[in-house]
């Protein structure tokens, strides 16, 4: 575990003096075990670990990450050469080893990874979690990197590595063309424009466009200084052949590795964004029957009808709003092309929350859960939750859990006026 970083401090001395690097490079936050509760990315170290000890964190980052720091006792890190390495770096380091609260880079489905497809000529593309799932028997991908839950970073990432390493992504190869259709044929707008190494022109051969697939791949798997190897063996080969034009190529994307122009990235790292989702759970029958679930969302402190959901629940429930919420969630937590929530708001007393909560860890999830128990009147009389969570977010909870109240009263309505139609 060691090996993952350079330094570490105990938060006390980090507080008494941050000596981090102002330099880009991933950072870890420990627990009193020192197991990983946390990795993240920075342009510099010194400035985003400071960050978390503002008195807004939980505004700006959500209450995930206030948790967090309240178990937190360690930090360390590890630089890298450039933001582009720390996104892949922290990416593959969350993927081997799961920190219990990067729960959002952890999900496979709803984010986007780079895959190389398993073809003689490979495309590199951006997909989504659940395609590549869908893809899977198929075999469709030789190599997959990601989850990356940054899609604007992911984005800005594949240019600049395109820049480095030119492939093709949507042109036909030049070999699977007929006879007649190789004549018509023209460079594709990616190789016009050099970032299609002439795939679809016959220019590059399948050895050729093999070595760079495999740089890409040690590349995407944090083997950069084995690709600047590689490379500087292939220039030298050019040079002894002769082949001028072709080390001099080489020796530009040597260059281009050394000194990575990652500024969008730069710029997508620091910016902060209070996006904290609220979710809120709720359940309405009548004696037992049409018995309908649904889910609210509160978002920037303001509730979004638009993600708002039904449930006609499924399973003979008899009027028990315990099984009822645990079909609920279970469905729900399905749906992994639903952005997961900062924190789980339910109808009821400490039964509800430990079933809230069972469901959530048979799902690998680690959210907080907080309960609304009412009074005599159905008004909210106490919580049941982190204090420090019900604290801040008094507000958000309460609206999270009022409409989810209304919107399954209304939910509920509905549906028994559909039952009694004749």
């Amino acid at each position: 575990m060691t090996k993952l970083w350079e330094k570490i401090y105990t938060l006390p001395a980090f507080h008494k003096k941050n000596t981090l690097p102002e330099l880009p490079g991933v950072y870890f936050f420990l627990d009193d075990k020192k197991e990983l509760l946390y990795i993240g990315k920075a342009t510099s170290l010194r400035d985003r670990v400071k960050s978390y000890f503002s008195r807004d964190i939980s505004a700006t980052r959500g209450p995930k990450i206030g948790l967090m720091l309240d178990l937190a006792r360690f930090i360390a890190y590890a630089r890298t050469d450039s933001v582009l390495e720390a996104l892949i770096l922290e990416t593959n380091l969350i993927k081997t080893h799961q920190p219990s609260h990067n729960t959002d880079a952890k999900d496979d489905k709803s984010y986007n990874s780079v895959v190389i497809t398993d073809e003689k000529f490979p495309r590199v593309l951006i997909v989504r979690g659940r395609d590549i799932l869908q893809s899977q028997k198929k075999k469709e991908y030789k190599y997959v990197f990601g989850p990356f839950p940054s899609g604007g970073g992911l984005r800005e990432a594949m240019k600049i590595v395109r820049k480095l390493f030119p492939f093709r992504d949507k042109c036909i190869p030049y070999e699977e063309l007929s006879l007649i259709r190789r004549a018509k044929s023209k460079a594709c707008f990616s190789a016009q424009i050099g970032l299609c190494p002439g795939v679809c022109t016959g220019k590059i051969s399948v050895q050729e466009y093999g070595k760079t697939i495999n740089h890409i791949r040690l590349f995407f798997e944090g083997h950069k200084n084995m690709v600047v190897k590689k490379l500087k063996q292939e220039m030298r080969v050019a040079i002894k052949n002769l082949e001028f034009e072709r080390a001099g190529e080489i020796k530009k994307t040597l260059f281009g590795l050394q000194h990575i122009q990652d500024v969008a990235l730069i710029k997508d790292d620091t910016r902060e964004v209070n996006a904290h989702r609220i979710e809120a759970y709720d359940v309405a029958h009548l004696g037992g029957t049409s018995s309908v679930g649904v889910m609210t969302v509160v978002e920037k402190s303001r509730s979004n009808p638009s993600e708002y959901r039904q449930f006609k629940l499924r399973g003979e429930h008899n009027g028990n709003d315990l099984t009822a919420l645990k079909e609920i969630l279970t469905r729900r937590l399905k749906h992994t092309e639903w952005s997961l929530p900062e924190m789980i708001v339910i109808d009821g007393a400490r039964a509800q929350s430990v079933v809230a909560e069972k469901v959530l860890s048979e799902a690998g999830l680690s959210l907080p859960v907080i309960g609304v128990v009412k009074d005599s009147k159905h008004n909210p009389d106490h919580f049941i939750g982190a204090e420090a969570l019900i604290s801040r977010f008094k507000k958000e909870i309460l609206l999270a859990n009022s409409e989810a109240h209304r919107f399954a009263i209304t939910f509920h309505r509905k549906r028994r006026r559909k039952d009694f139609l004749p």
